[in-house]
């Protein structure tokens, strides 16, 4: 599966679509749910692994503990079968499958954000230092106390 042909021979690059499959509604009888986890542009290889990046990051979700994950490789995709504690098997289909039409078109690619520049950070100065005493301050107390060094006193 090389590619899709287009007009004049061009090859196209397929887009491929994740799908998970899995059965829900545990209690009330179980339903089959279907979700397109997100699209690929590429080759098969590319898709499988993107496929495959997404299996290992699956969490069921479920309440009751985990005894055993097994991820097993069919076809275009991949098996992943849980056992919980109370031997209750839970699988989950991971498909990578290639998008044919689709009625409405993907959007279009986001354009590079062009970040603006941080605004400079202002620095704080820091505060002034005290301005210094007046230098008659002091004047009325003398340099030696009068009573330093006097004998007459108690």
């Amino acid at each position: 599966m090389g590619g899709l042909r287009g007009l004049g021979g061009c090859v196209l690059v397929p887009t491929w679509g994740l799908i998970l499959e899995r059965n829900i509604g545990e209690h009330r009888g179980l339903t089959w749910s279907v979700g397109v986890m997100g699209h690929v542009e590429g080759t098969r290889e590319e898709a499988l692994a993107a496929l495959r990046e997404r299996v290992d990051a699956f969490d069921p979700g479920l309440f009751r503990k985990v005894t055993r994950r097994v991820v097993y490789r069919e076809g275009d995709g991949f098996l992943v079968v849980v056992e919980t504690r109370f031997g209750w098997p839970h699988h989950y289909r991971f498909k990578a499958v290639v998008v044919v039409s689709d009625s409405v078109p993907p959007p279009p690619p986001p354009e590079p954000e062009s970040r603006p520049e941080p605004a400079p950070v202002p620095r704080r100065r820091p505060p002034p230092p005290p301005p210094p005493p007046p230098k008659d301050w002091d004047a009325d107390v003398p340099d030696r106390p009068a009573w330093l060094g006097r004998d007459d006193l108690p």
